[in-house]
């Protein structure tokens, strides 16, 4: 089959490997698209290197077709749609994936747009609702709405009954992110994001906020929380080593949690999945959810499709076609 493998100077390549097999309790799935996270880019720098195990090929979803049944498996069968979350090997013709972090694409779906759901979906839903306990009536801040991540969390914010304030860089950008359903939609590259969120909350602050900027951001998002305030921290775009003030935490009994997907054993992986398919998956049938997609690229244009995310212009998902 074709893959993209990451040579020795960092550069992205079609190259050509054996097909995989499925392993008990595995299914191999066809791969119609890949989706591309941001943390492809970092692999391919060497800073977010797969797990013990995991495939080296780049790539943490993709929708296909199942073609194969390991050992053990049952609910799934041959011919049949899916989209997958994955440990690595999105970038590729053929995966093969625990039947556990499999998903339906729900009817009316397009099979190549449903490749831009199943990461962002599962560390929206496991981080907003799960670790942020998010709640109908609260107010949340999503910072970079207009990502892969953050256009899936304004959608499922919204669906939950929450008041959504999101950022984005850009005025049409945040334009774009209204669209989705988020109530305010502030651009950080001309607004401060502190004094907006004051103005937006009454000086009250925000209950959740759902952050992929890390050290950078994390004076001003302890400042902006409400009491009893709680932030999700999914991302370290501006850095990994920051200073908390404790004291602000202890007086508004607030509190910082961190989490990642991908590291993540296969049970509680498949339990997210599960919690999903459940809970939010049903928003696609009626509409409250979507697929944000900017482009459709060739699998052999990999390295154009990191190109374009580097460049912080991407507003939802870009997606490799095999």
């Amino acid at each position: 089959m074709r893959v993209i493998t990451v040579t020795d100077s960092n550069d992205l390549v079609l190259d050509t490997v054996p097909d995989p097999e499925p392993a008990e309790g595995e299914v191999l799935v066809r791969v119609a698209a890949a989706g591309v996270n941001r943390a492809d880019l970092l692999q391919r720098a060497g800073h977010y290197p797969p797990p013990p195990g995991a495939s080296d090929v780049i790539g943490l979803e993709v929708s296909g077709t199942v073609v194969a049944l390991g050992a053990a498996v049952t609910g799934w069968q041959i011919g049949q749609e899916v989209c997958a979350l994955l440990t690595g090997g999105g970038y590729a013709e053929l995966v093969a994936v625990p039947a556990g972090q499999l998903l339906p694409v729900p009817a009316g779906l397009d099979l190549i747009d449903a490749a831009a759901l199943p990461e962002a979906v599962c560390t929206a839903w496991a981080n907003l609702v799960g670790t942020g306990g998010l709640r109908t009536g609260e107010t949340v801040l999503i910072q970079g709405g207009s990502g892969g991540v953050g256009s899936i969390a304004v959608q499922l914010a919204v669906a939950v009954g929450a008041r959504v304030l999101t950022t984005a860089g850009g005025a049409e950008r945040a334009a774009r992110c209204r669209e989705l359903g988020a109530d305010v939609a502030i651009d950080h590259r001309s607004d401060d994001v502190v004094a907006a969120v004051e103005e937006a909350t009454k000086g009250r602050g925000v209950d959740v906020i759902l952050d992929v900027l890390g050290a950078g951001g994390l004076e001003d998002n302890v400042r902006m929380l409400a009491t009893g305030g709680r932030l999700v921290v999914i991302g370290t775009q501006k850095g990994r080593k920051g200073e908390l003030d404790l004291g602000r935490l202890l007086t508004r009994r607030a509190s910082v949690h961190a989490a990642t997907l991908r590291a993540r054993p296969l049970e509680e992986k498949a339990a997210i999945v599960a919690d999903v398919l459940e809970r939010a998956w049903p928003m696609l049938d009626d509409g409250r959810l979507r697929a944000v997609v900017h482009d459709r690229l060739p699998l052999a244009e990999a390295a154009r499709a990191h190109e374009l995310m580097d460049s912080g212009e991407v507003f939802g998902k870009l997606l490799l076609v095999p």
